[in-house]
């Protein structure tokens, strides 16, 4: 039977084999004779050989694998003695006498060394080592002869080497290996395989895939191995997902499959070699988490206190938040501390009214509930003493808000607002059904969130109650009303360009001299906030205390000029002369830089004196003529030095109307005063730009 391939045996007509099918269901033993050897049979490896030896010791048979093995075709070995033909010089004699003895009946096992005959050019033959088995027989005339079954001793070896190997791999692997054959069934489990999954090696014979995998994880991964034996295309890094015997952990593998041939290149099942990597996606997954999170918090600087306004603020932080870390959120600062009271009652215990005023989301309209009816944004609010909101708020630590039956939120984080060690509101952040919970990583990250856009809002708030307080000083600085003076109707305007532009340092007076004059002030400190106000209230107090010394137009802007350098170095005044006579070097942020325009006029000569130190020229429109800008030299801003001041004297006729402005009257958003050619109050009743005074002769 050695000589029949096991491929030969099996039929080629369909119906053969159904009926090989139907023999092995048949269980019988007669049947079972004739079932094809399994895939992977060791004939498909070993060529084993034979030949018989007649009663004169020659060949008389030489089979196919003879040939194959010996090179050598039968009409040629037919009458061959094999010991001349095979064997060296020196062991012939001796082989001789084994052949007499086999012939006599002796059955004989051995190793004996072979050499190919020499080949038709000469050529001397191989050498090598052949297993012997030869075994007596009789001819049909009775005589006496002998079968032999040869086996290449160098395959074997080489079989007995690449099955230790084999061995070696497959049982001290460290990775989950299988050998699944044709039916998808483990026909092999390597140790570590078996360590997982529970029992020894041999348990796991004869299972599927079906036996350790989910069914829709198990129907994939079969329909993977169906595709790899019909195909013979290899799998590199396939993962898949399940659970081990006695865990409800969920498990991730990463698996490589590739067809396993026999001997004669016959596939007879699958290799799978697998790895956990349920750790390695673990740590896959807490780096990209951490990219995320630097993202967030990098585009959490770029976004978040752009603007100095309470509610913008809150709604750039939600800008940033949702989508890209939670559902929904809300934002709740202190209302006390929106309206201006630095500790508003119930502060401390989280008590006080907050205002929601901001809310985001990217799944529904509705604000964001959690306790009590829902709140809309702009409306005031507290929480329940007990609720974990409040519990936040007293403790300025982040608490779990704990889902509502029938909810979509299923997670909830309220993270205090801190800044400067103080609560200023509450955010909340929420993750809807099919999200994954917040872990301690996200509120790590929520906190710091929270945190910067705290320190936003409470630089916003603190901008806020100064700009009020520098706002409401620089309005008790300006003349109330319209004021009076002799010989003049005098009308007066201030109006900021919008509400959110900074208070800045422009201001007006009108002063009241002897003699039926008056003095008539322009001045625009350059900045904002409140420094410029305080430096715009000295500068108008100066002014005032120089025009009643009854100074000329040119020397109250010249002490004006030195009272300015002194504004901006420690020790005030007193130091500007001092300091104004030694070389510095002027830190320009600390100069305070002003323009003006100081006119006075005569009501009985009707004629007006005007000095300017870096400022707009007056406009003079007399009756029935078109506007003219007053040729007055700008000179030197105030706080610069170095520069005298000239003046200019100009006749205004009865009626004529004599304008003083700010560069916020003839400055547009888009353009520059450089660029603007006449001043836009002379076409429209209602002047654009920060403020206006205006005398009319009379």
């Amino acid at each position: 039977m050695s000589e029949i391939p096991a491929k030969a045996t099996e039929s080629e007509d369909p119906s053969d084999g159904a009926s090989d099918r139907a023999a092995r269901n048949a269980g019988g033993p007669g049947d079972a004779m004739w079932q094809s050897s399994p895939p992977g049979s060791i004939y498909d490896y070993i060529r084993v050989a034979s030949f018989s030896i007649g009663a004169d010791g020659l060949v008389d048979q030489w089979s196919l694998r003879a040939e194959q093995l010996f090179g050598i075709p039968a009409e040629r070995a037919v009458g061959m003695d094999p010991i001349d033909a095979f064997v060296d010089s020196d062991l012939r004699e001796r082989s001789q006498r084994k052949m007499a003895e086999i012939l006599d009946g002796r059955e004989w096992t051995g190793v004996v060394p072979f050499r190919m005959p020499d080949g038709p050019d000469g050529a001397r033959g191989e050498e090598g080592l052949a297993e012997v088995y030869v075994m007596p027989t009789r001819t049909a005339e009775s005589e006496r002869a002998a079968v032999c079954i040869v086996v290449d001793v160098r395959t074997l070896r080489s079989i007995e080497t690449d099955l230790a190997a084999s061995q070696a791999i497959f049982g001290q692997s460290p990775f989950g290996f299988l050998l699944i054959d044709t039916d998808l069934r483990v026909r092999r489990a390597n140790m570590r395989f078996a360590s997982i999954f529970g029992g020894t090696p041999d348990d796991h014979r004869g299972k599927g895939v079906h036996d350790y995998l989910p069914r829709a994880e198990a129907d994939r991964v079969s329909a993977t191995l169906r595709r790899v034996l019909e195909t013979g295309d290899s799998i590199t890094d396939m993962h898949v997902t399940g659970f081990v015997p006695g865990s409800e952990e969920r498990r991730h593998w990463s698996v490589n499959l590739y067809r396993v041939h026999s001997g004669s290149g016959r596939p007879i099942g699958i290799a799978w070699l697998g790895t956990d990597i349920t750790a390695r996606r673990a740590a896959a997954r807490e780096a990209a988490a951490a990219r995320r999170n630097l993202a967030l918090l990098n585009e959490a600087g770029a976004r978040i206190g752009n603007s100095l306004d309470l509610e913008t603020t809150a709604r750039e932080l939600l800008d940033v938040v949702v989508p890209g870390f939670c559902d929904l959120a809300t934002v709740d600062l202190y209302q006390g501390l929106l309206i201006g009271d630095e500790t508003p009652p119930g502060l401390a215990d989280g008590s006080a009214e907050l205002r929601r005023v901001a809310f985001a989301s990217a799944v529904s309209d509705a604000p964001l509930s959690g306790s009590g009816d829902a709140v809309a944004v702009g409306a005031v609010h507290h929480f329940p003493f007990n609720s974990p909101c409040a519990d936040a708020l007293r403790t300025a630590r982040p608490q779990h808000v704990p889902p509502e039956d029938g909810e979509l939120v299923q997670s909830t984080l309220a993270v205090p607002m801190v800044a400067h060690d103080t609560v200023v509101g509450l955010a909340r952040f929420a993750r809807t059904k099919g999200s994954e919970p917040f872990g301690d990583r996200d509120r790590d990250l929520a906190v710091e969130l929270a945190a910067r856009a705290a320190v936003c809002i409470d630089n916003a708030r603190l901008y806020r109650r100064e700009h009020e307080r520098a706002l409401i000083l620089q309005r008790s600085l300006l003349p109330p009303g319209d004021p009076e003076a002799s010989g003049l109707d005098i009308a007066c305007r201030y109006l900021p360009g919008n509400a959110a532009t900074e208070v800045g340092g422009d201001w007006f007076d009108v002063i009241e001299l002897p003699g039926h004059r008056t003095a008539l002030v322009v001045g625009d400190v350059m900045g904002r906030g409140l420094r410029a106000a305080v430096a715009m209230g000295e500068l108008r107090t100066a002014v005032r205390t120089l025009a009643l010394l009854d100074l000329e137009p040119a020397e109250v802007l010249s002490a004006l000029d030195e009272i300015a350098r002194g504004l901006g170095t420690p020790g005030g005044v007193q130091q500007a002369t001092r300091a104004a006579r030694q070389p510095r070097d002027a830190d320009l942020s600390e100069v305070y830089l002003a323009t003006c325009v100081y006119a006075v006029y005569d009501s009985v000569t009707r004629r007006c004196t005007f000095a300017n130190a870096g400022h707009l020229p007056p406009v003079l429109v007399e009756p029935g003529e078109a506007a003219l800008m007053l040729d007055v030299p700008p000179g030197m801003p105030l706080g610069v030095g170095g520069e005298p001041f000239e003046e200019v004297e100009v006749e205004l006729p009865e009626g004529a109307l004599l304008a003083l402005y700010t560069d916020g009257l003839v400055e547009s958003r888009d353009h520059p005063s450089t660029r603007g050619s006449r001043p836009s109050w002379a076409r429209s009743p209602t002047p654009p730009g920060p403020w206006r005074t205006s005398a009319t002769t009379s």
